[in-house]
């Protein structure tokens, strides 16, 4: 099997992203990869597991670590196995969500993380949550932004439609594969909040940085063909499914903050999904589907103070 590792150049003087790199070795089936992630904070208050998705990494959540750290957290920030600094498997075939999930679990394990807080976006949603539904004694509270569970009765938006079949043979981005591109138009579309925007060029760089060649891309272009739209990828919809009903005992805090002008993940979905926990809490921002990018430090200060209102006990599932 061939994996290649982005040279460590490629990640100098990005704007607003300082953090050491640290890595783990983990298992997926009979094979062992090398995964990056970030680690900051001194974890009074736990861990502050946080999941990325298609088609980012670590670096979405460079504005909320600091506050988080700052807070008392200890920020977990993994970059999945075929982004970021974290291993390339150069075979688009390896790349199955079940891969992603056993890789993400392989890491909680041998860090040994307890009493987290799960933060999770995009792919991150199913792949983190699948953590939470198979562990759920390491998991205090779940952070829901802009993801889903597939399950039964579940309908995907013309927009999430529009959005996998560019990735079809002889779609756009099969040839473009633009992952800085999607940030840039993306940046340029949604409103900001209090951060300093990127500019189109850093965007560009700071997204493309993991991916020196079409190659390198066979992790983000297979993401797209994950979702299990119309009978396909069948596993990936059994597994959410599974996880779907496993998750609707959950009685432990959960905290949905939503960009409210996605037009893949709705807020009407959003809100439809958090009226199954009567624990929940549901706050929207002025936000798209990558609100970590534009609203961080306001997502941190939104998150913080539910958490101190919180009165649902951390025990039990």
């Amino acid at each position: 099997m061939r994996v290649f590792r982005t040279p460590a150049e490629r990640f100098a003087g990005l704007p607003g992203y300082a953090f050491a790199p640290r890595y783990c070795d983990v298992a997926v089936e009979d094979e062992t990869f090398q995964m990056h992630y970030v680690d900051e904070g001194s974890g009074e208050r736990g861990v502050a597991l946080l999941v990325h998705g298609m088609p980012t990494w670590a670096y979405l959540y460079r504005r909320m670590i600091p506050p988080l750290a700052a807070a008392g957290f200890r920020c977990i920030a993994p970059d999945h196995i075929g982004f970021g600094r974290s291993d390339k498997v150069l075979d688009d075939s390896w790349y199955t969500i079940e891969h992603h999930s056993l890789a993400l679990r392989s890491l909680v394990e041998r860090l040994d993380l307890e009493r987290v807080t799960l933060v999770c976006q995009d792919w991150g949603g199913p792949i983190g949550l699948r953590q939470a539904a198979d562990m759920p004694g390491r998991f205090e509270r779940l952070v829901i932004m802009n993801t889903w569970l597939h399950h039964e009765g579940f309908e995907y938006t013309e927009a999430a439609r529009r959005w996998q079949s560019l990735w079809q043979a002889g779609g756009p981005m099969v040839e473009l594969q633009g992952c800085g591109l999607v940030m840039q138009t993306y940046l340029a579309s949604f409103p900001r909040g209090r951060a300093e925007p990127l500019t189109a060029n850093e965007a560009l760089l700071a997204y493309e940085a993991p991916f020196p060649d079409r190659e390198a891309k066979a992790g983000p272009r297979r993401f797209p063909l994950s979702i299990p739209i119309d009978g396909q990828n069948p596993g990936v919809a059994s597994e959410g499914q599974r996880c779907w009903e496993a998750l609707l005992g959950w009685r432990k805090p959960v905290h949905f903050i939503w960009g409210s002008a996605d037009q893949i993940f709705s807020e009407a979905w959003g809100r439809q999904w958090a009226a199954h926990f009567p624990q929940s809490t549901f706050d929207a921002l002025e936000a798209g589907h990558f609100l970590q990018e534009t609203h961080g430090e306001e997502i941190v200060a939104i998150l913080l103070e539910r958490i101190a209102g919180e009165r649902t006990p951390v025990t039990g599932r």
